[in-house]
C-alpha cells in the first residue's frame, strides 16, 4: 500500500507542471488527497486538496488561480496541475490520502517529489 508521485522537475518562471499520485494497493474511496510541500527548515504546508467522494476542493491563497487539482477515478490517480509557477513554488511535493475516521482513519504520504523553479 503507498502512493507513487511522478511529475517533478525543473522549470523556469512561468512555466508548467504537472504532479500525479496514484494509489497503489488501495483505491481511493471517499479519501481526501492532499498536496503538501515542504522546503528546508520550513514545515510542511498544505498546497490543495480534494475529496474522491465530492470532487470538494481547497487551495491556498498562494496557489489559487495558478493551480488546479482533479481526480481520475478511472486511474485512481489525483493531478495537481501547476501553471505561472513562481521561484516561491520551489519544494518537495508530497501526496498525502487520509480517509474518514469511521473508515479507519487511514493515512498516506508518498515519497515527495522536487519541483525547482528558475527566475
Amino acid at each position: 500500500v503507498q502512493l507513487v508521485e511522478s511529475g517533478g522537475g525543473l522549470v523556469q518562471t512561468g512555466g508548467s507542471l504537472r504532479l500525479s499520485c496514484a494509489a497503489a494497493g488501495f483505491i481511493f474511496e471517499n479519501y481526501a488527497i492532499g498536496w503538501f510541500r515542504q522546503a528546508p527548515g520550513k514545515e510542511r504546508e498544505s498546497v490543495s486538496c480534494i475529496s474522491s467522494s465530492d470532487g470538494t476542493t481547497y487551495y491556498a491563497e498562494s496557489v489559487k488561480g495558478r493551480f488546479t487539482i482533479s481526480f481520475d477515478n478511472a486511474k485512481n490517480t489525483v493531478y495537481l496541475q501547476m501553471n505561472s509557477l513562481k521561484p516561491e513554488d520551489t519544494d518537495v511535493y508530497y501526496c498525502n490520502a487520509r480517509s474518514p475516521v469511521l473508515d479507519g482513519g487511514f493515512v498516506y504520504w508518498g515519497q515527495g517529489t522536487q519541483v525547482t523553479v528558475s527566475s
